[in-house]
């Protein structure tokens, strides 16, 4: 199996592994980072790496291996950086939540939400990964889903009064798109507490798995269905968004 550097861009902070090197390095990021800047640290801080490939999840909508809008929480100029002539490696674009979704996807109908500096949305359907971009739709009172699950969201209403809005959500968004369970990554997905049983924690190391599954053929990616973990098995194809 071939080396992939992963690459998981984020409001807060770039991280990044590889698949021999599980434990990522962060790099700070935040609204005056540019693609440059991202690209110039990620090569600087991974000198002596040897990797063949690489999968970035951007925190944006993505198509054809490039970005197709500027990210919020970052400064602009993602969308026209030279990514390849830069990194001089075969890359892949993921939406950062869907990649996020594809590394800790179980198997059946998964809604993913990541919940940090802003929030990210992801399905995965009988292993086809559908990027969703629901943060910015209204949800109460002229505001969006983000501006109350989101860091502003978090600082502005405290922790118990966030922790509601982000139960009331995915149960609003399981029933909507009707699936099996809810994965809970981002930053903040370790602040909640009572989770129903159909609410699952990412682990912290799904965006990397989700990056290295990018390059797996479809039938290297067989994980046991929440729902049948002692029987059969559905695979999970990874969609680059």
């Amino acid at each position: 199996m071939k080396n992939v550097l992963v690459i998981d861009v984020g409001g807060t902070h770039v991280k990044v592994g590889s698949t021999s090197e599980r434990v990522p390095l962060k790099i700070p990021s935040g609204p005056s980072m540019t693609a440059k800047q991202m690209a110039d640290q990620v090569i600087l801080g991974t000198r002596g790496w040897k990797y063949d490939n690489i999968s970035i999840g951007y925190p944006g909508p993505v198509a054809h291996d490039r970005p197709l809008a500027e990210p919020h929480n970052l400064a602009p100029g993602w969308i026209d950086f030279p990514y390849q002539t830069v990194f001089q490696k075969p890359i892949r674009f993921i939406n950062d939540a869907a990649m996020q979704a594809l590394g800790g996807y179980r198997g059946g109908r998964m809604l993913f939400l990541g919940i940090g500096t802003g929030l990210g949305s992801t399905m995965v359907f009988d292993g086809v990964v559908v990027p969703l971009e629901l943060a910015h739709l209204p949800y109460r009172k002229g505001r969006t889903y983000e501006d109350y699950l989101g860091n502003a969201g978090l600082e502005l209403r405290g922790k118990k009064r966030w922790r509601r809005s982000v139960l009331d959500v995915v149960e609003r968004l399981k029933n909507a798109f009707v699936c099996e369970y809810v994965l809970l990554g981002g930053g903040n997905a370790k602040l909640m507490k009572g989770l129903p049983p159909h609410v699952i924690l990412g682990a912290n190391s799904n965006a990397i798995e989700g990056g290295i599954r990018l390059w797996q053929a479809p039938e290297e990616l067989k994980v046991p269905s929440p729902t049948t973990r002692n029987g059969g098995q559905r695979s999970a194809k990874g969609d680059r968004a």
